[in-house]
């Protein structure tokens, strides 16, 4: 097929070359520039969106927030110009649920379907064609989309209709940040105890705390290893529309604020590019301790 591709950035970038191995033609764009990596896979590179999404019968979006989201689709040289009645639209960036609803109905008042299909795995799901991806949207859009999802992920969901996909993704973000959070209170509390933390992840592996956040995210915490895979900045804005949704819905997500608050120290300290294993930095300073320091 001939595909779009919108946003190359950590994410995007590897789900697009994986999308040309699998022997499609990608016409591509990305406000920062097209990664070489992705031009030597043999992406065409086009002015705009509306040149990406006239050459293309599906365009995938891979941006970072709702407004870029509704900017790439509807603002000037946007994929809503460029596009021709039947053609797919799918968001595969993480956004609003609601906002979502709305880009939806505009894209099928233009004759075209949507599907918004966030995805969970970071770089090295997006690396390794391993991503979870959740989505919203009619079933035989999903049913003409899902080869290509196969390029780019393993466990692959129509979750129900239009901003599902989305409201999968927040409660997925709730479970991983405070999974997080509890890794980094459990290994603290074992450090801060004169236990030694890798030990202690080691016996976790093995019994009923186990968990893959804890298998690689505790690693980063006990190896001080912060670069990012997932920025806490992106992790603040998906907890941001668990709070707010949940305010709309009247309910509360007292641990999700917690977590949200974690984060938002790290960012105030300047860590927002970090990535979002860095969160326990936030709780070490509360223990005027760092995981694997002797104790004091």
């Amino acid at each position: 097929m001939k595909i779009g591709f919108v946003g190359l950035g950590i994410m995007g970038k590897p789900m697009a070359i994986n999308l040309i191995n699998g022997g499609h033609e990608l016409h591509v764009y990305s406000l920062s520039g097209v990664p070489e990596e992705v031009v030597k896979a043999g992406a065409i590179v086009e002015a705009d969106s509306t040149a990406v999404a006239a050459a293309s019968e599906i365009v995938i979006l891979m941006v970072p927030d709702t407004p870029h989201v509704e900017a790439a689709l509807f603002g000037e040289g946007g994929v809503a110009s460029g596009l021709k009645k039947g053609s797919v639209v799918i968001d595969m960036s993480s956004i609003s649920p609601i906002a979502t609803k709305e880009f939806a109905k505009r894209i099928n008042d233009l004759g075209c379907d949507y599907l918004d299909a966030p995805v969970s795995g970071g770089e090295v799901g997006a690396q390794q064609a391993t991503l979870t991806i959740m989505v919203g949207g009619p079933q035989a859009a999903f049913d003409r989309a899902r080869p290509l999802f196969e390029l780019m992920g393993k466990n692959i969901t129509l979750v129900g209709g239009n901003g599902d996909g989305q409201t999968c993704k927040v409660a997925n973000q709730i479970i991983v940040g405070l999974t997080i959070e509890a890794v980094g209170e459990a290994l603290l509390f074992a450090s801060k105890a004169g236990a030694d933390p890798a030990k202690v992840r080691d016996a976790l592996m093995g019994g009923f705390a186990s968990s893959r956040i804890l298998e690689l995210h505790g690693k980063r915490m006990i190896d001080r290893n912060f670069d990012p895979g997932f920025r806490i900045e992106l992790h603040q804005k998906d907890l941001g529309l668990a709070l707010s949704g949940a305010r709309a819905l009247g309910m509360s997500l007292p641990n999700t604020a917690t977590t949200q608050e974690l984060m938002n120290a790290m960012a105030a300290r300047g860590g927002s590019k970090k990535d979002h294993s860095a969160l326990v930095q936030a709780l070490e300073l509360m223990a005027d301790h760092q995981i694997g320091q002797p104790k004091k």
